[in-house]
This record gives C-alpha cells, structure tokens and sequence, in this order.
C-alpha cells in the first residue's frame, strides 16, 4: 500500500478495546450517593430516570440543528442533574461527576497491543498523527492520559467538543481544517464502516477499515481502499509502513 503523509485515526476499537455499561444498579447506588453528598438528593432509580431522559431530550434539540449527526456534551447533562435540585455546581465538580461516572461505567479498557508503537513509528517516520473520535472529553482526556497515548498524537478532535460527530463529513472537515491536512495525503483508520469508512470517503480521504471485537456487525464487506478482518496492529503497522 502507499505511503500518506497524514494519518488519522478512530479510538475506541480501533487503538483502545473497552466496555461499559451504565445500566449496572450498582453505578446508580453510587451516583446518587454523589449527588446527595452535594446537596441533590436523589434515589438511585430518580437518579438513573432523569439521567436518561435529560439526555434523550438534549439529542432531540440538537437534532434541529443544521447537521446530520450532532453531539451533544454530557457534562451539561450531569450539571442539570444538580439544577434541577437548587444545586449549582462548579465546572470542577461536573467534571468530577463526569469521570466518576465513567470509572464505575468502564469494566474493560486497554489498548490494544502495539497501539503505542504504531503511533511512535509513524511519528518517528515524520507522518502526521491525528485523532478523530466520537467521544467525551470528559470521559476521553482522563483515558488517553491513562493509556499513556495522549502525547502521541500531533491532533486530537474530540465530537463532544464540535457538536458533530462522524459519519457527517462536517466533522471530518474540521479536523481538515484545522490541521491543514490534505485529504488526498490522508487515510482515516478505524473499526466503523460507517462511521469511520463511509464518512471519510465522503470528505475525500482514502480509508482503512480494521474489524474489533466491537466493530459493528457487517456481512463482511466494507466499501475500504484497505482492510484486515482481524484486529492486529502489529500486522497494521508493518502495512503502514511497508515494513517487511
């Protein structure tokens, strides 16, 4: 394969394996002990309701806005929990609310073998090395500090921060943009044939599709210029690179 002068990349499944789940009773136990040592008193049920429906209520506003794929930020979501209690809370404390939901949500996370490498070689190389992620800050800064990767990045474009997210090209063209990369010297890499192959595609860039053990189901084919049908980043880098 060639050689591009940029790459970007996806994160979640692509360069880091997790899971979460923010239904387990025992993260609204704790949750609402947070929020009641703040003065918003809340059972864990209460808690676990309005937490849904504040959300589902901020995804339909932003769908009147003029993009096909709009994020919202959930740290205004765990702020409302505290107004609509009388509380007013610090930016300090919403950020704290935010990654002690996101600690007691997260059973797994990790990279994947031979993410770090992957991206110090291709920086080592002199390539642009970026990150394009449907994701929260909030949730992603503290993660990419714990994985040791933050640094490895020349730009980072989190969805949360832009109020759009992938497959709308528009957040394809930010990152563009701003880091004044040319999409024909690009390739988008991630797990999403949608999200990161589809949505690339469109705002011109070539794309590498690389199948995770949280890649959306597919019936095995993807509209990529590249692809591996098994995570190994190992093999990725060799590719990349053209290593034999």
């Amino acid at each position: 394969m060639k050689l591009y002068q940029d790459y970007i990349f996806d994160l979640y499944g692509t360069l880091v394996d997790i899971r979460t789940d923010e239904e387990q009773q025992g993260l609204w136990d704790k949750m609402s002990q947070l929020y009641g040592g703040y003065g918003a008193v809340y059972t864990p049920e209460e808690l676990h309701a309005l937490y849904k429906k504040t959300v589902a209520e901020k995804e339909e506003r932003a769908e009147e806005k003029s993009v096909s794929y709009p994020e919202i930020s959930i740290e205004d979501v765990f702020r409302e929990l505290y107004e609509a209690e009388g509380i007013v809370p610090s930016e300090e404390l919403v950020t704290h609310t935010g990654q002690f939901f996101r600690v007691l949500s997260t059973r797994h996370i990790r990279l994947y073998a031979g993410a770090g490498e992957l991206l110090r070689r291709l920086r080592e190389r002199g390539r642009g090395v970026y990150l394009l992620s449907n994701a929260q800050r909030v949730f992603t800064e503290r993660e990419l500090r714990l994985l040791q990767i933050k640094d490895c990045f020349d730009g980072i474009l989190i969805s949360s921060d832009c109020g759009v997210k992938k497959p709308d090209e528009k957040f394809f063209h930010i990152l563009l943009e701003k880091y004044r990369i040319a999409p024909e010297h690009a390739l988008m890499i991630g797990n999403d044939p949608d999200c990161d192959v589809k949505g690339a595609r469109r705002a011109g860039m070539d794309t590498f599709y690389i199948h995770s053990g949280i890649s959306p189901k597919t019936d095995g084919k993807v509209d990529a210029d590249y692809s591996m049908m098994k995570m190994n980043l190992k093999v990725l880098q060799k590719r990349l690179l053209s290593e034999q």
